[in-house]
């Protein structure tokens, strides 16, 4: 095995770091935390990780003193718990310079190695490194690293491509700061309509549309397969697999389990509610959805209404349609919930004691709740005067200067009695700093 780890090591210290996409999610660093990545599969965890590498030799840390290891390496198997020790003993047997300096270990798919907490939790406490990990949902679910270190790491949720790393990877200039002319702001709305049916899963991007479809199908597969069904133990895949191509299918819908449950039993296909619940509950963990409640600082409010459900990606959407039905509307509302989470805000939908709904109330750490309202188009003026009525309702109930409606296209300023509505266009709003 040492002989086999000294040409891993070897292999990762000749060969250059591949040049990619830079993130715009930062990694912590914290002193005594570790870092875990954590995401749906494909988002591009490992590109963030060899990003950091190459920031760290930016700044002038030799490259001696980084390690990357990726357990998924087949001239590893069988790893088990107790060789892991090996992987350090290796590294600084070949650099011993390293014992006197801070290290960097990367460890890819960890948890593929059966025992690895007490070894990584070990690594924090005896040796001068920073430690970085990431994981797949084959055995252990990415969420769950964290949670098995105890409060030792630090987690960094990783989705698929922004707007913004969108542009970037095509070589387009992402900036809106300056004054922007007819060209470049057709060239931007351009651009979002093409995100919005492509979605920012690294790999299918400029991929013809039958190709992409097809991958980011067999990666709901693998999601199914790996992450779900064979972790916890499901032998009832119909009901499962009608769930899943309900909720990509119908992006940004409210979604009732009872009503889901009666429509199962209406096409004949048996399933518990209590296995309903289960399975949206796994889909979340493995990060191919995500959801959002009714916002109240009622608990009981909070459960018995029905939750919003967006997927993690708008391909993923657009490739579990039905027919040719494209529904610009939703997929543009999934793109505004998913900017909010990787803003790192609290979301909840808003509905006012009149009946009139917000599709967003989002909450950071340290300001003020934000309405924000999601339409294609105003051009309608009964569509218009609908949207600013629910904001309007929103900003008096809960107390707000002002709100926010993103549309396709239209940019404007409704005044109003209770407060300013801004009216953006969503590349403007999905490229603000």
């Amino acid at each position: 095995m040492s002989s086999i780890l000294e040409q891993v090591i070897g292999d990762f210290q000749e060969r250059p770091l591949p040049q990619l996409t830079r993130r715009e999610v930062s990694l912590p660093r914290l002193a005594g935390k570790i870092d875990t990545l954590i995401g749906m599969r494909r988002t591009g965890k490992s590109w963030r990780v060899f990003q950091a590498m190459s920031d760290l030799l930016a700044a002038g840390t030799p490259k001696e003193s980084l390690l990357y290891i990726n357990l998924d390496d087949e001239r590893l198997f069988p790893l088990i718990g107790n060789d892991l020790h090996r992987i350090p003993e290796t590294f600084f047997r070949l650099f011993p310079e390293n014992k006197q300096r801070r290290c960097h270990f990367f460890f890819d798919e960890i948890q593929n190695v059966s025992g690895w907490e007490r070894f990584v939790r070990r690594m924090l406490d005896t040796e001068n490194a920073h430690i970085t990990l990431t994981g797949s949902s084959a055995k252990l679910l990415s969420r769950e690293i964290a949670t098995t270190l105890r409060g030792r790491s630090v987690a960094t949720e990783i989705f698929p491509f922004s707007f913004r790393e969108a542009l970037r990877h095509q070589g387009e200039n992402e900036s809106v700061t300056k004054p922007l002319g007819s060209a470049r702001r057709a060239l931007l709305a351009n651009r979002l309509r093409s995100y919005l049916d492509c979605g920012g899963f690294p790999e299918v991007q400029g991929i013809d549309t039958p190709y992409r479809v097809r991958i980011l199908q067999e990666y709901v597969d693998v999601v199914i397969l790996r992450d779900v069904v064979e972790r916890h133990g499901i032998g009832n895949l119909p009901p499962l697999r009608y769930l899943i191509r309900h909720l990509l299918g119908s992006p940004a819908c409210v979604f009732s389990v009872n009503r889901f449950h009666n429509d199962l039993k209406s096409q004949g296909i048996a399933c518990g509610i209590n296995s309903l619940h289960d399975y949206l509950a796994y889909l979340e963990d493995a990060y191919l959805i995500q959801s959002i409640s009714i916002d109240s600082r009622s608990v009981r409010q909070r459960q018995v209404n029905p939750r919003k459900v967006y997927p993690i990606d708008t391909g993923l959407a657009r490739a579990f349609r039905h027919g040719t039905d494209t529904d610009r509307g939703r997929l543009l509302e999934t793109l505004v919930f998913l900017d909010l989470r990787r803003r790192n805000m609290q979301i909840a939908y808003f509905r006012s004691a009149q009946g009139f709904e917000v599709d967003f109330l989002a909450r950071s750490a340290d300001g003020e709740p934000q309405a924000v309202q999601v339409a294609e188009t105003i051009a309608d003026a009964k569509t218009r005067q609908r949207e600013v009525r629910a904001l309007e309702a929103a900003m008096t109930e809960r107390k707000l200067a002002q709100s926010t409606l993103v549309t396709l296209d239209e940019e404007d300023r409704i005044d109003t009695v209770c407060g300013p509505i801004n009216v953006v266009p969503a590349w403007r709003w999905l490229l603000r700093e």
